[in-house]
């Protein structure tokens, strides 16, 4: 296992090192997906799949983003 170490910029930006890309097979415009685990930040490169998965939820879930659901689900 390797560390690979890169700068985050003050807009939250960041290069991801070659060897990672390398490693992912990550080229521009590839979607990538951030998971965080028990505080630790896990990338991966999304296929063209995930992406529509992702889509299809985020197009289902937004019935419920009203700020009246946020407050009714506020307490649970």
């Amino acid at each position: 296992m390797f560390s690979h170490i890169s700068t985050l910029t003050q807009k939250g930006q960041t290069t991801i090192p070659m060897e990672i890309r390398h490693e992912l097979g990550l080229e521009a415009g590839d979607k990538i997906e951030f998971e965080i685990i028990k505080g630790q930040v896990i990338l991966k490169k999304l296929s063209a799949i995930d992406v529509e998965y992702h889509r299809s939820l985020n197009s289902v879930l937004s019935e419920w983003s009203s700020s009246e659901d946020d407050e009714a689900y506020n307490a649970l």
